[in-house]
């Protein structure tokens, strides 16, 4: 049996997902989250095989979410869909352990494949993003980063803009109000901004946030 966690903050979404995937002899639904923090929550306490998780998610990104799955329940396999076509995201996506990237507009069409693909340890991309790309990804992410925010600081500007606090932000990422200060000061100073509402027309403008 294949133990499937699906993460989308649109619970139509969600069921299209399950419905799709239950159809499947063999594979089971064990969770489901509609935030990043209950997807990580939900994935130590269930363990499941595949996790399908939405780039878009509140509380805590897709990326966040992948990173901690991967290194809170090692043995899980991470699938994000996202509707944006980005080289820089999809680095990301790779570096924090993803091994398959969906566009939202190719889903329906290619999660049987990717999940199957996920299910024998098996990379899965379509389009322009093949396995001669994703080892040229990870070998020059951290290049393209260095001018960019981190991903930690983009989460971090992320939860901002939706209005967490230090200490908010602090007990969700398991870090030091110290270390969540740096982090905002660096992504403050690499983007020019000196306040928080600057942080949040950034975080809307490169569609951290839905507006």
């Amino acid at each position: 049996m294949t133990r499937i966690l699906i993460a989308d903050d649109h619970e139509v979404v969600r069921s299209g997902l399950r419905a799709i995937l239950e159809a499947h002899a063999g594979w089971e639904i064990v969770a489901e989250a509609a935030d990043g923090k209950e997807a990580i929550d939900k994935a130590i306490v269930t363990k499941p095989d595949i996790a399908i998780i939405d780039y878009s998610l509140p509380v805590m990104n897709g990326l966040e979410a992948t990173r901690q799955i991967r290194a809170r329940v090692p043995g899980a396999e991470v699938l994000v869909f996202t509707m944006h076509n980005s080289d820089v995201l999809i680095g990301e996506l790779l570096a924090a352990g993803a091994r398959a990237y969906l566009l939202k507009s190719d889903i329906k069409e290619h999660v049987i494949a990717a999940v199957e693909s996920l299910a024998g340890h098996r990379s899965f991309f379509t389009g322009a993003v093949s396995e001669k790309l994703r080892n040229t990804f990870l070998a020059s992410h951290q290049s393209t980063q260095d001018a960019a925010l981190s991903p930690r600081e983009r989460v971090i500007v992320q939860l901002i803009a939706e209005g967490n606090s230090n200490k908010e932000m602090s007990n969700l990422l398991s870090l030091s109000v110290k270390t969540i200060e740096t982090h905002r000061a660096a992504a403050m100073r690499k983007l020019n901004v000196n306040s928080a509402a600057e942080l949040v027309r950034y975080a809307i403008r490169n569609k951290l946030i839905e507006p």
